[in-house]
């Protein structure tokens, strides 16, 4: 942990993850806030918000900030991302931990300048995350936790160094993972699927109503997703010693699948 907090790499990768989850949110969330805005043209006329464009603003800039930052930080820019990553012994838990509140950061100074700039919307919720009508909130749990946890498992798959078969755009593909949550969780939860980015709506909205399904959720479906790739879809050759050292270290080699032949198995240790 020592060795990770004095190192210039380690607090670049922090403030990345402060930066593009900040640029994320503003456009994101921007883009979903956009339609209440008066129509000149037309004002008698009751615009409704168009979920793909919002699921496809999500899951674009998400892409978009995964190309620009994923060689610095790993371009995580969601708390379920980071404990999925924690858990499947890719970083360390104080790297987590700095994520995690860098996290949350960016997506408070994003929130607080949209809602700067969108300061005429009358009931302004700056797109607080909600149960929609009809949704209690276990059904809204489940929901989160499927969502996400398709989100994560798609972002251990496509990152596994172990394989040699993935062709196109890692990032593109993770991005088209959070349009496809979107999709999904919009008219039942307004789609949280990231609880970093869920608190920033709620702290500078000041409405914290079921807020715990947007942190609960995430983290279930993000555990279960690296718990499932892990160990029973793609298993790692490790030990519980070797976790140790990586969730200390956070120093990690490529390590590969444990194969049948158990002489074939390449141990998971820190460099």
């Amino acid at each position: 942990m020592a060795s990770e907090f004095k190192k210039k790499m380690f607090w670049r990768a922090v403030v990345a993850e402060f930066l593009a989850m900040s640029l994320f949110i503003f456009i994101s969330i921007g883009s979903a806030l956009g339609f209440s805005f008066p129509v000149v043209g037309n004002k008698t006329s009751t615009r409704s918000q168009d979920n793909v464009k919002v699921s496809l603003a999500f899951g674009l800039s998400i892409a978009t900030m995964a190309q620009s930052v994923g060689h610095i930080s790993g371009a995580h820019l969601n708390p379920a991302v980071t404990l999925g990553l924690l858990l499947s012994c890719q970083i360390s838990i104080f790297k987590a931990l700095m994520y995690i509140i860098a996290q949350c950061l960016g997506a408070v100074v994003a929130t607080a300048i949209l809602s700067g700039v969108t300061s005429s919307l009358p009931n302004n919720l700056l797109g607080l995350n909600a149960l929609s009508d009809g949704i209690n909130a276990g059904q809204g749990l489940g929901i989160e936790i499927i969502a996400t946890l398709q989100l994560v498992l798609c972002v251990l798959a496509t990152t596994d160094r172990r394989r040699n078969d993935v062709s196109g755009s890692a990032p593109l593909a993770i991005g088209l993972s959070v349009a496809l949550g979107h999709l999904l969780a919009i008219d039942y939860t307004g789609c949280g699927i990231n609880p970093a980015r869920s608190f920033g709506s709620a702290l500078i909205a000041n409405n914290f109503e079921n807020h715990w399904i947007f942190w609960v959720g995430p983290i279930i479906g993000g555990a279960s997703a690296a718990l499932i790739y892990d160990f029973i879809l793609a298993p790692r050759s490790s030990d519980l010693t070797d976790r140790v050292k990586v969730w200390t270290s956070g120093q990690v080699e490529e390590y590969d699948l444990e194969g049948d032949d158990m002489n074939s198995r390449v141990e998971m240790k820190p460099k």
